[in-house]
């Protein structure tokens, strides 16, 4: 019999009147049924968090930090267990699974150190003017309400875990949603926050249908929405809750700028490599896998070739073999939606290097050149194994071919020159520039986030606490100074 997982509502296990199954993309197989919380349920959780959120804002830094800590302890334990559920729910090979399990583990211990030394509060003498004197400024941090987060399918453990660490490092409740396609990684942060001393309503985990996400995400109990998806759905959630908070994390098309001084043939072997691995790594499902490279004339001759070698070399097939480099999409729809992109760019002109078929929701890694600019291709986030490999002539060029774009997450800028290095800092409109790698190196604690139409606000622990809080300050009147 097929089991079914209970969600969490304010801190305790529980069932809905319904069930959602979850699928493996690789080969359609049941995993698991997940319970779907009800209306009232729904609005049983949120009750409690509002309720709760005075108390909890109060709780001791320790007890927040031990909570944290034992997550992030328990994740480590289960680490290949956990893995083989993501790769089953999501079709994310298992050895990028076992990375993902490794991240969601750093990510609750850096929340854990933070909670430790964070709003220690800050002094401002005042005296400065002659009206402040014997004036002292104190400012401390204070949440601003009860986050909603919304985790999306692609990183179904860590990205829930970059809603849910920050949240209780500073003393807000949380409501979680994970993806309807994957919420089995997210219910099992609510199994081991429910073996920690967190008061009852501090979160709640709820796979919640995406057509009943407008009511929450307009309900007053819930000022803060931090969620991480579709540019389309995102920038909805923001028009219709004018007056929240609202942390957007999009898409974006993630560039590889390859400048004429990197150029030796290892240096060209390890672009290749990288290139090659990131643009496929979760079957391209990520906002800062590679889409575009974009090299320089003197180097692109050289460099093209080694890049189709190596995507090439890539190994596609079943995600629960540690052999395997490339897994299915998260979806046959997905796949077909890839498809249809590859196939109109090379109508409009494009060449197709390798690549370009689908088997079910399996799509095979793709090089493209020549890609016309008005192909859907160019302009929107492809979210699939697909890469495109423009020439361009000298470093300014290169750096507005990157942003010609709607989108400005991160890019990566390949070179030795520490002067270019700065250049393209000061140049690329993105939330973050990589030197020396592809643009879809991220660590966890630094602050992540993108520009233009890649969303608003930044994740990454302290970012992110400093996002679900707001400074308040006190004047202290008659100090000697």
């Amino acid at each position: 019999m097929t089991s079914i997982h209970a969600f969490w509502l304010a801190g305790r296990q529980t069932t809905g009147e319904t069930t959602l199954d979850v699928t493996s993309p690789w080969d359609g197989r049941l995993v698991a049924k997940a319970a779907v919380p009800t209306d009232a349920q729904v609005e049983e959780a949120v009750a409690a968090a509002h309720a709760v959120r005075d108390e909890f804002a109060a709780t001791p830094a320790h007890v927040r930090a031990a909570a944290l800590d034992h997550v992030s302890r328990r994740l480590a334990e289960r680490t290949e267990e956990i893995a083989q559920l993501i790769s089953a729910e999501n079709g994310k090979p298992v050895k990028w699974a076992r990375g993902e399990v490794g991240r969601a583990v750093s990510v609750f211990r850096f929340a854990a150190e933070e909670a430790r030394r964070f709003n220690g509060g800050e002094a401002q003498r005042l005296d400065t003017d002659a009206g402040g004197q014997g004036r002292l400024a104190f400012t401390r941090r204070f949440p601003k309400g009860v986050v909603l987060g919304i985790a999306p399918f692609n990183f179904p453990l860590n990205l829930c875990a970059h809603k849910v660490a920050p949240a209780i490092a500073v003393g807000t409740p949380i409501i979680l949603k994970p993806a309807p396609a994957t919420p089995l990684s997210g219910l099992v942060i609510g199994e081991l926050l429910a073996e920690t001393e967190l008061p009852a309503g501090s979160w709640s985990v709820l796979p919640v249908a995406n057509e009943k996400m407008p009511a929450l995400v307009q309900d007053e109990r819930l000022p803060v929405v931090s969620f991480t998806g579709s540019e389309k759905v995102g920038y909805a959630i923001m028009d219709s809750v004018p007056r929240k908070h609202c942390t957007l994390e999009l898409g974006g098309n993630g560039a590889a700028v390859v400048l004429g001084d990197f150029s030796t043939e290892a240096d060209l072997d390890w672009v290749a490599a990288r290139v090659a691995t990131f643009s496929n790594y979760q079957g391209g499902q990520s906002c800062i896998s590679v889409q575009r490279v974009i090299a320089d004339a003197a180097v692109y001759d050289r460099l093209l070739p080694k890049i189709v070698k190596a995507v090439e070399g890539q190994v596609t097939g079943d995600p629960s073999d540690p052999k395997t480099d490339v897994g299915p999409l998260v979806s046959e729809d997905a796949a077909e939606r890839v498809e249809s992109w590859v196939d109109e760019a090379v109508q409009a002109g494009a060449h197709l290097l390798t690549g370009g078929k689908r088997d079910g929701a399996t799509y095979a890694p793709t090089v493209l050149t020549d890609v016309p600019a008005d192909t859907t291709l160019a302009r929107e986030e492809v979210f699939g194994p697909v890469m495109t490999v423009t020439k361009v002539d000298g470093e300014q060029a290169a750096y507005d071919a990157v942003n010609d774009s709607k989108y400005g997450l991160q890019a990566g800028v390949f070179t030795h020159d520490l002067q270019a290095a700065f250049r393209a800092h000061r140049a690329l409109e993105v939330g973050g520039v990589v030197i020396g790698d592809a643009p879809s190196y991220r660590a966890d604690q630094m602050p992540y986030g993108g520009v233009k139409q890649s969303g608003v606000g930044r994740e990454g622990v302290r970012s992110a606490m400093d996002d679900y809080t707001y400074e308040r300050v006190m004047v202290l009147t008659g100090i000697d100074l």
